[in-house]
């Protein structure tokens, strides 16, 4: 049995609807429906929404608890965003909003122009070393972040670069004078 398969998901403020194979949802945030493959069977209970399989299909279950968590990305999105923290550390270091694209002052000769993809908002604090993107979608979310983090990794020496807020950096000693 799949652990991740057998629990349930929890509908919270969205409405949903079975109707067949597909799920539909409609949310404070989002609406869509979702289609399962033919070897699963989605069921409504107490405001909880179970993704079954039968006993006997064995040969299909490693797709039971793909398809129940990305059923659960959906209806989470549509109940509330998805929220992720960047930081920027180092001297001089920061980012701008300029229209629908960020501009990155990362120690480089040069400015980085970034656009931002449909669906994701960013906010910036004063001091443009804080970020926070939010998204409905959790995929898009998280290729955004590694994107912006890939302009400038976390350093291991001087801990400067960009970061998630979670993120740890194991830090280097350097060189000892003997």
């Amino acid at each position: 049995m799949s652990k991740i398969g057998r629990r349930p998901i929890s509908c919270g403020p969205v409405n949903v609807t079975i109707d067949g194979q597909r799920v539909s949802y409609k949310g404070p945030k989002d609406s869509g429906h979702y289609d399962l493959p033919s070897f699963l069977k989605a069921e409504l209970k107490d405001n909880s929404l179970y993704v079954l399989m039968p006993e006997f299909l064995q040969v299909n279950k490693k797709f039971w608890g793909l398809h129940r968590a990305l059923l659960n990305h959906k209806i989470s999105g549509a109940a509330k965003e998805f929220e992720k923290q960047i930081k920027i550390i180092g001297l001089g270091f920061k980012a701008e909003s300029k229209g629908s694209s960020l501009r990155f002052s990362l120690g480089f000769s040069h400015k980085i122009d970034l656009d931002i993809p449909k669906g994701v908002t960013v906010e910036i604090d004063k001091s443009g070393q804080n970020l926070l993107l939010k998204s409905i979608n959790p995929e898009v979310l998280g290729q955004y972040c590694a994107t912006i983090r890939a302009l400038r990794k976390p350093e291991p020496y001087k801990g400067t670069g960009i970061r998630l807020a979670n993120e740890y950096v194991v830090r280097k000693e350097g060189k000892k004078k003997s």
